[in-house]
């Protein structure tokens, strides 16, 4: 594999960070979460940026993030789930390096995440996995753009890694 990124998008409890981490120990890279750099340069916490300064605040850092660790190679790269609605971030990272998305479905998904209270767009939603679902429907045609996608239904992270190696292996045959 070259020193170029890969960048893991999909919705909240598809296993970015997760598989970020397991990928960049196996291949060497480094692992960087987007939302850590957001909660880093923000001084809060994801939910406090949502309640305090709204999503649009968020979504600004969050951009200016992705701009900042596209400058570097080598990296496996975990984005927030809404990070693929914003074309500059979409084309910038597709520039940098390969795309990978994490796929579920809504209900996979709130199996996941349902005791979790640090995900601030189903804060206080009455139908937590009608919410997933929207969102998913919302962002799955920019999801699908992606240069690999990988089913994530009832797999364990390892496995998720070991088909994700397999398929960056075979994109990357020949690439330096």
């Amino acid at each position: 594999m070259s020193s170029r990124c890969v960048t893991l998008f999909g919705l909240m409890g598809a296993g970015k960070t997760a598989v970020g981490e397991a990928l960049a120990d196996t291949i060497g890279y480094d692992f960087i979460d987007t939302d850590d750099l957001i909660i880093e340069r923000a001084g809060k916490s994801i939910p406090e940026i949502f309640q305090q300064d709204g999503e649009k605040e968020f979504r600004r850092i969050e951009c200016e993030v992705i701009t900042d660790v596209g400058a570097k190679m080598g990296q496996v790269i975990a984005t927030g789930g809404g990070a693929i609605m914003n074309a500059q971030n979409r084309a910038l990272l597709g520039r940098i390096g390969l795309t990978v998305y994490l796929k579920a479905s809504a209900h996979e998904l709130y199996q996941r995440i349902k005791n979790a209270n640090d995900r601030p767009l189903l804060n206080g939603v009455e139908n937590p996995k009608e919410r997933l679902q929207t969102l998913l429907d919302e962002r799955e045609q920019f999801y699908l753009e992606a240069d690999i996608i990988i089913d994530t239904e009832d797999l364990a992270v390892e496995e998720v890694t070991d088909r994700l190696i397999d398929e960056l292996a075979r994109l990357t045959q020949g690439d330096g």
